[in-house]
Formats: C-alpha cells, sequence, structure tokens
C-alpha cells in the first residue's frame, strides 16, 4: 500500500514539474519577444503562413535561448537596481548605445548569442521575428508553439 501511494505521489510531483516547465516556456516565447527582440523592424502585417517545421525550428531556438535570456535578465535586473529594465532591441543601434555600459555588454553578448542559436536552428533573424509577430497576433500560430514547446520538452525529459 505504501509504494502504490509513494508512486502516486512522484508520479504526480512529475506532472507538475511538467506542467510547470511547459507554462514557463510559454511565458517565455512571449518574453522574447518583448524584453530582448531581434529587430525593431518586425513587419506588422498581416501574418504570415507559419509550417510545422518552422514552428518546431522557433520552438528550439526560444528554449536553447532560455537559459542565456534568464542569465542576462538576472544581471540586468541586478544592475538596473529597482529601476525599470530597458527594452533591449538587439538589432537598434540607437537603443543598445543608449543602455548603461553593463547592461550594453550583457545585451550585446545575449544578442549574439540568441543570433547564433536562431541560425543553428535552421531560422534566418528575420523569419524568426516575423514568427514572434505571428505568435504576437494569431491564436493558432500561438497555439501550434505552445504544443511544439510542450512535445519538445516532453521527449527532452523522457529521452
Amino acid at each position: 500500500m505504501k509504494k502504490t501511494a509513494n508512486l502516486f505521489f512522484l508520479r504526480s510531483l512529475k506532472q507538475m514539474f511538467s506542467q510547470t516547465l511547459s507554462y514557463s516556456a510559454i511565458a517565455t516565447t512571449g518574453l522574447v519577444a518583448s524584453v530582448l527582440i531581434f529587430s525593431s523592424q518586425a513587419n506588422a502585417q498581416s501574418p504570415s503562413p507559419v509550417n510545422k517545421d518552422e514552428v518546431t525550428k522557433y520552438a528550439q531556438s526560444v528554449l536553447a535561448m532560455e537559459p542565456a535570456r534568464q542569465q542576462a535578465f538576472d544581471e540586468i535586473k541586478k544592475i538596473m537596481g529597482g529601476r525599470e529594465i530597458p527594452n533591449i532591441v538587439c538589432n537598434d543601434p540607437k537603443i543598445i548605445n543608449s543602455l548603461p555600459p553593463k547592461v550594453k555588454t550583457i545585451a550585446e553578448k545575449y544578442c549574439k548569442h540568441s543570433q547564433k542559436i536562431v541560425q543553428e536552428n535552421g531560422l534566418t533573424i528575420e523569419r524568426f521575428n516575423q514568427i514572434t509577430v505571428d505568435y504576437q497576433n494569431d491564436n493558432n500560430v500561438k497555439q501550434q508553439i505552445s504544443n511544439a514547446l510542450i512535445r519538445l520538452q516532453n521527449s527532452s525529459e523522457n529521452p
């Protein structure tokens, strides 16, 4: 009897942990779009079609960026103290140059690293940005990306 209860409890914890990771990945997608954006020149026209392969590549990129994004955000937060965290746009030299020197260094390092991740996952920066805009404006794309994030996290937890 005790073993059954323990197995149930462990499975329940694992499910809760998996759900928490999934929800944090989904939230990360929004944060990537709103805190550290690659370009201010995102095309705000009607959403472009996003195929399954691109959704997977986008989700892989977001998941791979998350540890570095969190580290950069934490470092910037410490530097800024209680002040507002600046909105960092990677391809806007005006914004990057207006940052405090230490924040600028962290942002530049993060931006270069993230661009490399996106390209290694088979997307251009422009396409990544367009998919980000689509994610923000199209509930179907948002659902596809959310599902891909959950699927990728579950497959990495159960190899």
